[in-house]
């Protein structure tokens, strides 16, 4: 599969079921702007099978290369970016959740939808869109959301684009972020507050917002329910003193953005 083809199945999957993200990137066109994808985010487990490395191998294989690390403590999570020698393709943030900092009920609970992965999916180029490839309780989906967020979005909607971000720097209508959040939240969006609106700051050489997630109808082993699903983010990236863009990611920013998945706020 060539990467054009990959990344317009990306965002062809994500629309399907974020079609609100749609709405907004119909916008941005409306407004005759040349929309670019920053970068493209997903979720995984530590498990050897499909751990980062796994994961990205479809992305490696198709020339994206590791970067930096980050850690997020709290959330318990561990997380690369990747980036392609064209700048002008998105970047690839892969996170994933260290099982063995959690209960044993919740690694259970992992491990036996690991287990129910068709093996011959995990190495297929498109299998970062595969989706849930198990079946999992309401239930279960509960009891993991009380230990994690992330674990239970996981178990929800298996393996897909986790949010798609707009690059700020190529809208030509908007001088700042606070405009573009203003436009947004004006077309009846909610966006994401935890830690402010603008997560990051100029001095950081990034700034971020994003919507709030958009509920979907999601069928589990006992029955339909309308939870959170995916969010579009927006990135403000600023040149660095050497007189290059930052290309990387701010941890302290990133751990709020990832709360835009959070039913609560």
């Amino acid at each position: 599969m060539k990467l054009d083809q990959l990344l317009t199945k990306m965002w062809n999957d994500y629309t399907e079921l974020n079609p609100k993200a749609l709405e907004i990137y119909n916008l941005f066109k409306q407004k005759e702007e040349k929309v670019i994808n920053d970068h493209v985010a997903f979720r995984t487990f530590n498990h050897k099978l499909i751990n980062i490395d796994n994961f990205a191998k479809a992305f490696v294989d198709l020339g994206y290369v590791k970067k930096d690390y980050y850690e997020f403590k709290q959330k318990k999570l561990d997380a690369y970016h990747y980036e392609h020698a064209d700048s002008n393709l998105p970047k690839i943030f892969i996170s994933e959740l260290r099982l063995e900092d959690f209960s044993d009920s919740l690694q259970s609970k992992v491990n036996k939808m690991i287990e129910q992965i068709s093996p011959e999916m995990i190495f297929k180029p498109d299998f970062c869109i595969s989706g849930r490839g198990w079946g999992v309780s309401f239930q279960d989906y509960q009891e993991l959301k009380e230990e994690s967020e992330y674990a239970a979005w996981l178990s929800a909607f298996g393996f897909r684009v986790n949010h798609f971000t707009v690059l700020v720097n190529a809208l030509s209508s908007f001088s700042n972020l606070e405009e573009l959040n203003t436009f947004i939240k004006s077309h009846g969006h909610s966006l994401n507050t935890s830690g402010g609106e603008i997560k990051g700051t100029p001095e950081q050489f990034l700034e971020q917002s994003s919507t709030l997630s958009y509920n979907q109808e999601i069928h589990f082993t006992d029955g339909k329910h309308i939870i959170p699903a995916c969010y579009y983010e927006f990135a403000k990236r600023h040149v660095m003193p050497n007189g290059n863009l930052f290309s990387g990611f701010v941890a302290g920013s990133a751990d709020k953005i990832f709360e835009s998945t959070n039913k609560g706020q």
